[in-house]
């Protein structure tokens, strides 16, 4: 492995969790080897990145309407959830003016990444051209496909060529404080984003790469069957996961689902009590 790319993150640059709900899946379904008795509760996030350039939101977690969403999943996948503030409702809180923020940067377009959009109109979606393709035709895609009505979308490409063993990236700010790589595995347009704060410290926010984070530290992948539901190229998973393991002590690895990972991000406000369903 090289040595950690050049960053340049500005003073006043921070990032901040975002919470907005869990919902509750069996360890078995979620990791190779994991247990039936072991219940997980998968975290629905967004990041807020700031940057005097511009801050964007890396995902967008549970929406206002997610309970609306969740009836638009095929049964077999709805799991008992915990509904938290919204991003917006975060944002309103903290006295933030969404006239900052440059757009919301999915991860990719599955239901829990993208059901917080359904109170963030108004403000850029980026999107690159794979993900676009694959959300117009995902069959689960419906909460996607409806939150995303009307949106300006953003699209982006990776021109800056190869970045921690990664073929291609986008150096957003030019600064080397925010990278996209395309780590088209999960779907065909996920992406993973490097940040890097002014303190040194890195991250890597990885999206459904792996669910949790034993796909990191126990080399555990999903359980086959639910790979091959779930993804639409496991190879390509097998050999981003490959990459992202060797960076693990360098850097620290967010599966987007893993709420123990997050630990360290200061929380934006406070968080709320949820709501259970």
């Amino acid at each position: 492995m090289s040595p950690l790319p050049a960053a340049h993150p500005p003073a006043d640059m921070a990032i901040y969790h975002l919470p907005t709900g869990t919902y509750e899946t069996r360890a078995a379904l979620a990791v190779r080897g994991g247990s039936f008795r072991d219940k997980r509760q998968f975290a629905a996030s967004a990041i807020l990145v700031r940057h005097p350039d511009g801050d964007l939101l890396i995902d967008a977690g549970f929406g206002a309407d997610v309970a609306a969403h969740i009836k638009l999943l095929p049964a077999f996948v709805r799991a008992p959830y915990r509904a938290g503030r919204t991003v917006q409702e975060q944002l309103d809180a903290a006295g933030y003016s969404r006239d900052r923020l440059a757009g919301v940067l999915l991860t990719h377009s599955h239901w829990d990444h993208s059901s917080g959009l359904d109170s963030l109109r108004g403000t850029p979606l980026w999107m690159n051209a794979d993900e676009q393709r694959y959300a117009a035709k995902d069959p689960d895609g419906k909460v996607f496909r409806l939150v995303s009505r009307g949106y300006d979308i953003r699209e982006y490409a990776f021109p800056d060529g190869p970045y921690l063993e990664f073929e291609s990236s986008y150096d957003v700010h030019g600064d080397g404080s925010v990278v996209i790589v395309h780590a088209g595995g999960h779907t065909e347009g996920s992406v993973i984003v490097f940040v890097t704060v002014p303190a040194g410290r890195r991250y890597a926010f990885i999206g459904d790469l792996t669910w949790q984070i034993d796909g990191i530290r126990r080399r555990a992948e999903r359980p086959w069957l639910m790979s091959k539901l779930a993804d639409s190229d496991p190879g390509q998973v097998r050999r981003d996961l490959d990459r992202m393991i060797a960076l693990d002590g360098l850097m620290q690895i967010v599966p987007a689902h893993d709420l123990g990972s997050y630990d360290g991000i200061p929380l934006l406000v406070p968080e709320g009590a949820g709501r259970s369903r």
